[in-house]
């Protein structure tokens, strides 16, 4: 188990991580956190572009699971329903437990699997954790101080990552 806050890879919306790319690394299972990634917290729908987004990545052939901390009643739920793609929610990360079990429902192996989301502590740490490709995206909203201050304490792992451009996807990558 490799215990890194450093990212794979990392993007400024998880909008802008391609079907081409993931292919492009070998990747054809991605999971996504949910709070600030694929919606801001406590919304009750993903942005349409997060739909759209998710639409064109499968039908790129790369399949989308929900691994969430989230232990609010019906919303991993509501949300994994309106993109029409699998769940589990209170997760545990940095635990790589949630990722274990989604990998397991699905039937994927680790190193066909990424796992993309906006925090450093919990989502970074879990993918390395559980041997899985990690994906780091910029917060969709910073919407208090306390986010702020946490975000601001992930910056160094944030810049030890170095820019790269394939393919015209614009990724940082270590």
């Amino acid at each position: 188990m490799k215990f890194s806050p450093v990212p794979a890879y990392s993007f400024g919306a998880v909008s802008d991580i391609s079907a081409a790319f993931l292919r492009e690394i070998g990747v054809t299972f991605l999971m996504l956190d949910l709070d600030n990634t694929l919606a801001p917290y406590g919304a009750d729908a993903p942005e349409e572009r997060v739909v759209r987004w998710a639409d064109s990545v499968r039908a790129g052939g790369v399949r989308l699971f929900i691994v969430s901390n989230s232990r609010r009643p019906g919303r991993a739920e509501r949300l994994a329903g309106m993109m029409r793609i699998g769940y589990i929610k209170n997760a545990r990360k940095p635990s790589p437990a949630g990722i274990f079990a989604a990998l397991r429902e699905s039937g994927s192996a680790p190193d066909r699997a990424a796992f993309a989301g906006d925090q450093v502590y919990t989502d970074t740490l879990a993918a390395n954790r559980a041997g899985v490709t990690s994906i780091l995206v910029r917060p969709i909203r910073l919407s208090n101080a306390f986010l702020a201050a946490r975000y601001g304490l992930e910056a160094p792992f944030r810049a030890m990552a170095r820019p790269a451009q394939t393919r015209g996807d614009r990724r940082i990558r270590r």
